[in-house]
């Protein structure tokens, strides 16, 4: 029994695993992709929850990566429906510092924001998306591609508001602000990629959808550019991950 060349090259292709891209993820917590980079470049460890291909790196064996400790998947359809009715003022006290069923915090997991939390400012309302102290911690839920806050008390009719992706490139031309509005986002989707928060739109091919910039007044960007590339000065370069404990911790 022989093979045809031309079979064997198809069975030899169908074996042999596609290398990762430069600048694209390779390794990190929760990560079940291809960890092999592209001839001449290495898979760099940024921290824990992610690993870069860098162009000119030397390949290292892989490193083991930490046991994932086990943590439940979103469940969007826990969260509470209800609509936005929040205004430029506070609306009330917020929901508090213990985490309520359906919702979770988000936060960076890497110096210089190490355990900052995604809340808005001002505090429950509608206003600017930053990254700031455990003890203002927003709660949050991704549902039908809408990253969503809630604002309201327990036992207080549901009140919820929405981030919202600039259009507008800002920073460098490779940043969208984000802010927090009684509207729905019409410019993009958010989502969970793992515990990791992502945001994506058609047209717009980003090298890592989990990539964030935080900039001057602790604010929150997409970075539409490589993580840990040519970052804006006044800016550091985040990925954030939901958090599921009771309560948030510094």
């Amino acid at each position: 029994m022989y093979y045809s060349t031309t079979a064997l090259l198809v069975l030899l292709a169908g074996i042999v695993s596609a290398a990762v891209g430069d600048w694209q993820q390779c390794g990190g917590m929760n990560w079940a992709g291809e960890t092999a980079c592209n001839s001449g470049a290495g898979c760099v460890k940024i921290n824990d929850y992610y690993s870069q291909c860098q162009p000119g790196a030397a390949p290292a064996d892989p490193e083991p990566q930490p046991e994932p400790e086990p943590e439940p998947e979103p469940q969007p359809t826990e969260v509470t429906t209800g609509t936005p009715t929040a205004t430029g003022a506070p609306s009330g006290t917020g929901p508090g510092k213990t985490l309520q069923s359906g919702y979770y915090w988000i936060r960076a997991v890497a110096a210089p924001n190490f355990h900052k939390y995604i809340q808005t400012k001002p505090l429950y309302s509608t206003g600017d998306a930053l990254l700031g102290d455990y003890t203002t911690a927003g709660q949050f839920q991704v549902v039908d591609g809408q990253l969503l806050e809630l604002v309201s008390a327990p036992g207080e009719p549901v009140k919820l508001l929405y981030a919202v992706v600039s259009e507008t490139r800002s920073i460098n031309d490779n940043s969208l602000a984000v802010t927090f509005s009684e509207t729905k986002n019409t410019y993009g989707t958010f989502a969970f990629g793992g515990d990791d928060l992502e945001w994506s739109v058609a047209g717009v091919n980003r090298p890592n959808k989990s990539a964030w910039y935080v900039c001057t007044g602790q604010k929150l960007y997409i970075n539409l550019g490589n993580y840990l590339y040519q970052t804006p000065a006044g800016c550091a370069d985040q990925t954030i991950h939901y958090y599921n404990d009771k309560t948030a911790n510094n």
